[in-house]
């Protein structure tokens, strides 16, 4: 019985090994567009990728070598059904859809919201979240394929630039990027800005600082400054 429970135990160990580095590779190989780009079509995708690799790695009455070889088929079909997609516009728009107009010249577009399938409700709340309370502020919205509502608000609703205020619009000395994290200096942001730990060290001495290891975070601001949160601070 034991020999039956430790043959069971070692079998999985490594069937779940193998299936996390198939699924980790193929990941890798379809690229960020599962995520930056999440369609209805990479949605249930990623969700069936994900459990033919859970049932590869949990049910033994699954045959592992037919799991995998329909975890590694799955994954290139998406992959020539992106690759189609960037050939064509047609097998694009079969896959993916292609936005739709709903507010159009500040009118609304009953028709547009049906074949959507989107209702009155659904469309307010996502105006709400990007801060427009009124139909009759927008002049274009468009629901993308990912499900997501572009705005283009109308003229005499849109914030003003700093162009318009005539501010400064000058481009910032640095890029705000960490420098210190838990006590360490990040050695790599410091490299990419072109900064040394001297430099650190004088920003921290002007502040009364003497040691790295007191500062729980530092991050450089746009002005060359840095922002510090000291290990002891509290609210």
């Amino acid at each position: 019985m034991s020999d039956f429970f430790e043959m069971n135990f070692w079998e999985m160990i490594i069937r779940t090994t193998i299936s996390f580095a198939v699924l980790l590779f193929l990941a890798r190989l379809l690229g960020k567009k599962q995520l930056s780009q999440l369609t209805f079509f990479h949605y249930i995708t990623g969700i069936t990728i994900g459990s033919t690799a859970a049932e590869i790695a949990s049910q033994k009455e699954t045959p592992f070598i037919d799991g995998l070889i329909s975890l590694v088929w799955w994954s290139l079909l998406t992959l020539l059904m992106s690759y189609l997609s960037l050939k064509s516009t047609k097998v694009r728009i079969l896959v993916d859809d292609e936005p739709t107009i709903i507010v159009k010249d500040g009118e609304l577009s009953v028709k547009s919201l049906k074949s959507a399938r989107l209702h009155m409700d659904d469309l307010l709340m996502m105006l709400r979240e990007q801060s427009i309370f009124s139909i009759q502020d927008v002049h274009y919205a468009v629901l993308e394929t990912n499900g997501e509502l572009s705005v283009f608000k109308k003229t005499a609703q849109q914030e003003a630039t700093k162009i318009d205020v005539k501010a400064d619009v000058s481009l910032p000395v640095f890029m705000p990027s960490e420098i210190i994290s838990d006590g360490k200096i990040v050695q790599k942001n410091l490299l990419e800005l072109d900064l040394d730990e001297e430099w650190v060290m004088r920003k921290l001495r002007k502040k009364g600082i003497e040691s790295v290891g007191e500062v729980f975070y530092a991050q450089l601001q746009t002005n060359g400054s840095l922002y510090i949160s000291m290990r002891d601070n509290g609210i």
